[in-house]
């Protein structure tokens, strides 16, 4: 359903604009209480916010932990799809993270790929066939206080690889 209202928002708006828009609508992603604030035209670049507020606040009076994880999780994936385009398949393969201190008030998260690194991830797809990719983005405070680490390990593989080894495994 996303994917076919993303084709027809294409005809009038950018994929910057889809992106952060089709977020902040998504109920999906509402429910996280993170906000997309800013995308890069070239989509390399994703700014999230994750405000207190009463629908996240938890019994102490800080973010809920699982507020932060929900609001982070979606991103890189769908963010490494638009780049990359329809010839390759992209999954959230794991994720950690590590609070290291409570967020008592609204904090940020930036996500982003340099031209060098979507360079290298094609390579090493036609290389490999499939690889993971593991990014590192830190929650901050707005005076850039880390609250929580994370780690997010992306699957990206070649379309075809990738059915190819679909296939192989439901013979079995």
């Amino acid at each position: 359903m996303y994917r076919t209202l993303s084709n027809i928002a294409k005809r009038f708006f950018t994929d910057a604009q889809i992106y952060k828009h089709g977020f902040n609508w998504s109920p999906m992603y509402r429910r996280s209480t993170g906000k997309i604030t800013e995308v890069s035209e070239d989509l390399h670049v994703v700014k999230i916010k994750i405000p207190l507020n009463w629908k996240n606040k938890n019994y102490v009076g800080s973010i809920f932990g699982g507020s932060m994880l929900s609001a982070t999780d979606p991103i890189y994936m769908i963010q490494l799809m638009n780049i990359l385009g329809n010839n390759y398949v992209v999954w959230d393969k794991a994720a950690t993270i590590n609070y290291r201190r409570p967020a008592r008030a609204t904090v940020f998260c930036e996500f982003t790929f340099s031209s060098e690194e979507i360079d290298g991830i094609k390579k090493q797809v036609k290389e490999k066939g499939e690889i993971d990719i593991i990014k590192n983005p830190n929650i901050l405070t707005k005076e850039g206080t880390i609250i929580a680490e994370l780690s997010k390990t992306i699957y990206v593989a070649d379309k075809s690889f990738y059915k190819e080894k679909r296939k192989q495994k439901s013979a079995q």
